[in-house]
Parts: C-alpha cells; structure tokens; sequence
C-alpha cells in the first residue's frame, strides 16, 4: 500500500511555478548573508508561495492592482488569526522586490501602522489599596510621589 503524501504551501508553490524554487532559494542566501533571523525568512517565504499559489504566477509578473486587491481581501479576512499573516505578506513581499531590485514595486505596497493602545488608568479605589499597601510611612510616600511624577 502506497502511503499518500502531503505538500507544504511552499512545495505546492515549486511545484505550480518552477521558477520560485530559485527567487526563494536566492532569498535564502541573502538571509544567510546579511545574518539575519531564519525564522523570518520561513514565514517571508510561506507568505510568498502564498501569494504564488493565489496568482498562479511570480509576485513580479503580478499587477499593482491585483496586489492590492489582494491585500484587501487578506486585510479584511475574518478567519485570519491576526494582522500579523497580512503584515508578514507586505514585508514579505517588499523584501522580495526589494531583493529583485524592484524598489519602486516595494515602495507602493501599503506602509503599516503601527497599533496604540491606551495605557491602563487605575480608579480611586485601586489607587487607595495601592497607596496604602506598604507598611512604611516612607514608602507610602515613595509610591505617592511616583504615581504623582507620571512614572
């Protein structure tokens, strides 16, 4: 009995389009040479045969319009876990034009922004169990004084 393999997205990627095998192995190299971060380099390249899998075709012969189409959808996809397939796309994609001296191609993917949160306010009552919490008169008043500089 023959046992049934699977193919990960990138070899389905190799596999559709030949040519991506060597633009992936060409982004190894930079990776290795510019000592950067492996595990990086795997999700660029997952987010890429993504993209390679989706299109049928190199990121480089894709459209600017279709890329962004493309990344709408991805940005408002529901099922995704978090912004965090949708950043790791454009920067995987950005490192790959840029890779191919396609600058111009890398600078018109959407810049991304960064997410703020608001820091945590604590209420009248959260502030009195705190201020009251140490024993000693001089920590009370090391604590006040911090909480009241903004620290």
């Amino acid at each position: 009995m023959r046992k049934k393999t699977t193919l990960t997205i990138v070899e389905h990627a190799f596999v559709l389009v030949p040519e991506f095998k060597a633009r992936a192995l060409k982004m190894e190299h930079q990776v290795v040479l510019r000592g950067q971060s492996q595990s990086t380099l795997n999700n660029y390249i997952r987010r890429i045969a993504l993209f390679v899998i989706h299109f049928k075709q190199l990121p480089e012969d894709v459209t600017e319009d279709e890329i962004n189409e493309y990344l709408v959808a991805l940005a408002r996809d529901v099922k995704a876990p978090s912004r965090s397939s949708f950043k790791h796309m454009v920067y995987g994609l950005r490192y790959y034009y840029r890779l191919l001296g396609m600058n111009k191609k890398a600078i018109a993917l959407p810049s991304l922004k960064q997410e703020s949160k608001l820091p945590v306010v604590l209420n009248r009552q959260e502030l009195k169990m705190l201020f009251s919490a140490p024993t000693l008169l001089k920590h009370r008043i090391i604590l006040t004084l911090i909480y009241s500089a903004g620290l």
